[in-house]
Formats: C-alpha cells, structure tokens, sequence
C-alpha cells in the first residue's frame, strides 16, 4: 500500500455535517483539531474495555475486523466519503504503486487502486486524526510497540481493480507496525465484491476471514505478519489505509 510522490492536497471546506462532531471533541479534548503524531496533539477518550479487546485481538490472532461506527463522532465517515469522492471525481487521485521513492514500481499485474494522502488540513481529516492518535496510545499502553506516529491515504478501487495478497511491511523494518483500513462506503453489497480476505499469519496460503467493505467497518492487523488482497470490486470502493509506525522518520519498506 505505496505511493509515488505526488501528494493530492484537499481544499479545506466548512462541512455542516461535523458540526455536532466538533462540539463532541471539544468538549472532550479542549480542541477542535487534531494532528498526526503525540506532541501537541488533540485527545479522544476511548473505552478502556474497547482497547483491552483490540490488545487482545492483536496479540492472539494477529488481526480482528472492527464496526467503528460507534466510536467515530457522528457525521465524520460521510464527511470522509464525501472529501473522497471529490477526490475521484476530480480525477486528483495518485495512481498506487509498491515501494517507495526510487523504488516505486506502479504493476498494474498487482494492484490497481489510486490514492491520496491525509495531512490533516481538513475538518475531517483532524477528527479522524485524533481517533487514530488516541487507539496509537491505546496499544502502546497495552501492547507495549513503541508507536511514534502514523501515516493514511484514501484509496479508491474502480470496478475490475483489486491488490493481491502482499505484507504492509517486511518484518524487522521497524517501520510499519499495525495496519487500520476504515471503509467509507454506503449501502455495499455482497454483489459489489471488494472484499478484503486476510490470510493466516503462519500458513499464508489459508484465508481465514472475509471483510465487506461497508462504511464503518474496519479491518486492525499487525502490518508484518497478516497477509491480505482486495479482491476485484464491481462498483467505485472508497477506503482509509493507515499505519501505525515506530519509525520517527519514513524508512524503505
């Protein structure tokens, strides 16, 4: 889950429907905004018991599918759909590739979705930017991974277009260390497809779980060991790639 280094950069737009999202987290965290990384950034308060689970997921199998629904202030996923929709729309999306910088290598034989970075400039990317560093807490507190920052992109998938079974990160890079995919898609059927399938993490031949990609699902694995693909959709997919990273600086993957 690469990218050249194009960034789409997002206009940042007043959305009405964050409004109630925004009074949540100011009353929660003092601040409207958040940011990527722990200094200076906003807080969420997350259900200890909620973060137990995750842990516990985690360290037992490797990778749970999660319904975030309930965790994500009202109006924050259409808000994301829409930013991404423009995106698509306005033909701003990156074409992916595997690697980085010098490396990247756009093979269409294996992936085929286009992407645009977060940098929290807007509304909804700092709300979400919150979510992402209070869970980063979270698992430091309990898992014990040492995770500095994170990174995320949206990533759209046209009908016909898929990603085959790969790692986010080889293992001892100490970059990538948990991977989070959050869908943002409406009304999905088990007719559109687009499936995620996630792989055993010894036997990586074995599939052991299938995730629809409807909006609010979301998929948490441990970036070294779970293999997966997205299997081809047959309607436009919108999703949230991120990375939790112990890494202060990019490495190669």
């Amino acid at each position: 889950m690469q990218s050249n280094n194009a960034k789409a950069v997002i206009v940042p737009l007043p959305d009405p429907l964050l409004a109630s999202a925004s009074e949540q987290l100011d009353r929660a965290a003092g601040t409207g905004a958040g940011v990527s990384g722990p200094s200076g950034a906003a807080t969420m308060p997350l259900a200890e018991e909620w973060l137990d689970s995750l842990a516990e997921g985690l360290g037992e199998k490797g990778w749970l599918e999660l319904d975030l629904n309930d965790y994500l202030p009202a109006g924050l996923l259409p808000a994301l759909a829409n930013e991404v929709a423009i995106l698509h729309q306005t033909e701003a999306m990156a074409r992916a590739g595997i690697g980085r910088g010098t490396d990247l290598v756009k093979d269409r034989s294996v992936r085929r979705d286009r992407i645009a970075w977060l940098e929290g400039f807007t509304e909804a990317q700092a709300m979400l930017f919150t979510f992402l560093d209070a869970l980063r807490d979270g698992l430091n507190r309990r898992l014990f991974l040492n995770l500095k920052r994170f990174e995320a992109h949206y990533a759209t998938y046209q009908p016909g277009d898929f990603y085959k079974r790969h790692l986010d990160s080889f293992r001892g890079r100490a970059s990538r260390v948990v991977s989070l995919v959050l869908y943002l898609n409406e009304n999905w059927g088990l007719e559109d497809g687009g499936e995620l399938r996630v792989f055993d993490s010894q036997d990586h031949q074995q599939a052991v779980g299938m995730v629809r990609p409807t909006a609010g699902r979301a998929v948490l694995f441990l970036s070294e060991e779970v293999p997966h693909e997205v299997l081809p959709a047959n309607r436009t997919r919108f999703s949230i790639a991120c990375w939790f990273r112990q890494d202060e600086v990019p490495l190669p993957l």
